[in-house]
C-alpha cells in the first residue's frame, strides 16, 4: 500500500489490531491494540509503537525460506514492512543480506531486489532461490556426478580431516561433489542446477537431525571445530553413520519447494533477471544507483556477538573459499564506538541510494545482556545522515499492555522481541 507520510504511518500503527484467530471479529476481547510511548534520544522525541505486529504463527512463511543461517530474522518481519512501504515493482534492498530473507520475501511479493553481503556464503544460499530449477533436472544432475574415494588422510597438507563429522562413504560423496562444483566454477559453466545443488549441499553439511550429511552436531547455523566435534562424539558415544548425500539433497529440494507454484517460479525467474547480488562493504556500493531504492530492510551485525567466518569455516572449505581472506574483509566492531562509526557510514550510503519518500527499516537488538540498546545509537546516526526518524516499532510475541515497556528485556532472553527503527527520506 506504500505509506507516504508520517501521519499515515502513525495512524496505521496506532489502529493496528492483530489476532491469531482467523475469525477474530467473534472474539474482540482477544484483539491486541498498539501501545504508544514517547522515548527521548539525544533531544529527539521518538514515538515507540508496541504490539504483536507479526509472529511465527501469524501466517506460515513460504517454504522457500527454509534455509538455516545464524542470526537471521523471520520472513514475517520484512514482509510486514514491504507491504507497508512499497508497491509491486518497487526495489527492496538488504545491505546485510545473510540467508537472503528480505530479498526472497520481496521477490515473492513481486518487488525488485538488491542483495548485499560481504560474506560470499550469503550469495551462494540466496541467489539460487530466485532461479529455481526443475526437480527432475536436479536429480539427473546428481546422478551424473561420479563418486570417488576421499583423499587419504596422511596427506594433511592438501586436505582436512573430516572423519569426525562423516562416515567414510559420505565423506567420499562430499569430496566428489565439492570437486565437481569447483571444476564447474573454474570453467565458468556452472548453471542454475549446479548453483541449486551447491546451495542445498552447503546448507546440509552439518546439523543435529538425520536430514544432514553429518553425525549429530550443533544446529546447522554454526559449524563446530573438528576438535570440538571429537569431544561431542565421545560424550554421545557416537560414530558417524553413512548418509546418502544425493538423496538428502533431493529431499531438501522437495521440502523447500513444497509451497512454490509454477507461476511463482516463473515470477521469481523474471525478477532474478534484474536482481543485483553484491559482495561489497555496505559502506561502499557504487553499483547501486542514486535514489533507486524504495525500501531497505536489514539487520546489521551486532558488535562481535556473531563470528560469521568462524561459524562458516566448513561451508567455506566446501565452496573453495579462503576463510582467512573473508575474515579480513568482514568488519567486526568490538566496541560500541567502532560499531557506530561503521554504521554511520552505512547510513550515509543508504541515504544516497534511497528514493525521496523511501524508507529504511533497521532492525537492532540488545547486546551485553541488555545493557546496550543499539536503537539508542542508531536513531542519531540515521538523522545525521539526513533521514527523519519516524518511530521505533517493537514487536512482542507475548504482548501485554504493560506501561514503560521500553525497559523490558525481550521476554528475558531476547528471542521474542524485534526492535525496528524506521527512517524516512523526505
Amino acid at each position: 500500500m506504500r505509506l507516504k507520510i508520517k501521519e499515515d504511518l502513525i495512524n496505521y500503527l496506532k489502529e493496528f489490531s492483530y489476532n491469531e484467530m482467523e475469525n477474530h471479529t467473534l472474539f474482540p476481547e482477544l484483539e491486541k491494540k498498539t501501545v504508544i510511548e514517547d522515548f527521548k534520544i539525544n533531544n529527539y522525541n521518538i514515538p515507540v509503537f508496541i504490539n504483536e505486529f507479526w509472529t511465527s504463527k501469524q501466517r506460515k512463511s513460504s517454504s522457500l525460506h527454509e534455509i538455516s543461517y545464524r542470526a537471521c530474522f523471520k520472513a514475517q518481519l520484512p514482509g510486514f514492512f514491504i507491504k507497508l512501504f512499497t508497491n509491486k515493482g518497487d526495489t527492496v534492498y538488504d545491505p546485510f543480506s545473510g540467508r537472503g530473507t528480505t530479498v526472497v520475501e520481496a521477490a515473492l511479493l513481486s518487488r525488485q531486489v538488491i542483495s548485499n553481503d560481504i560474506n560470499p556464503i550469503s550469495k551462494i544460499i540466496a541467489m539460487p532461490r530466485l532461479n529455481i530449477p526443475d526437480t527432475g533436472d536436479v536429480s539427473n544432475r546428481l546422478r551424473e556426478i561420479l563418486i570417488k574415494e576421499a583423499p587419504i588422510k596422511k596427506d594433511l597438507n592438501k586436505e582436512i580431516d573430516l572423519s569426525m563429522f562423516y562416515h567414510p562413504d559420505t565423506e567420499a560423496e562430499i569430496y566428489s561433489l565439492r570437486t565437481y562444483l569447483i571444476k564447474k566454477r573454474e570453467k565458468v559453466n556452472e548453471d542454475g542446477v549446479d548453483s541449486w545443488i551447491r546451495m542445498i549441499a552447503t546448507n546440509r553439511l552439518t546439523g543435529h537431525s538425520p536430514g544432514f550429511f553429518s553425525v549429530y552436531t550443533l544446529p546447522p547455523n554454526q559449524a563446530v571445530s573438528p576438535e570440538r566435534q571429537i569431544k561431542i562424539n565421545l560424550k554421545r558415544n557416537q560414530i558417524p553413520e553413512y548418509k546418502n548425500t544425493k538423496k538428502i539433497i533431493e529431499k531438501k529440494t522437495k521440502r523447500i519447494l513444497k509451497d512454490i507454484s509454477s507461476v511463482e517460479i516463473s515470477k521469481l525467474k523474471n525478477i532474478s533477471k534484474e536482481a543485483l547480488f553484491l559482495e561489497k562493504d555496505a559502506r561502499q556500493t557504487p553499483e547501486i544507483p542514486d535514489e533507486s531504492v524504495q525500501l531497505t530492510v536489514t539487520s546489521p551485525p551486532f558488535l562481535d556477538v556473531v563470528q560469521y567466518s568462524k561459524d562458516n569455516w566448513l561451508r567455506c572449505w566446501f565452496n573453495n573459499l579462503n576463510t582467512d581472506e573473508i575474515e579480513k574483509e568482514i568488519t567486526m566492531s568490538r566496541t560500541i564506538e567502532d560499531w557506530t562509526s561503521v554504521m554511520g557510514s552505512v547510513f550515509n550510503e543508504l541515504y544516497r541510494i534511497t528514493k525521496k519518500g523511501g524508507w529504511v527499516a533497521f532492525e537492532v537488538g540488545e547486546v551485553k545482556g541488555g545493557k546496550i540498546k543499539l536503537d539508542e545509537y542508531v536513531v542519531p546516526l540515521g538523522i545525521k545522515a539526513g533521514f527523519a526518524c519516524e518511530g521505533i516499532v517493537i514487536n512482542l510475541q507475548e504482548f501485554t499492555k504493560t506501561s514503560n515497556i521500553w525497559g523490558v528485556s525481550n521476554n528475558n532472553r531476547g528471542t521474542n522481541t524485534n526492535r525496528i527503527v524506521l527512517f524516512h527520506k523526505k
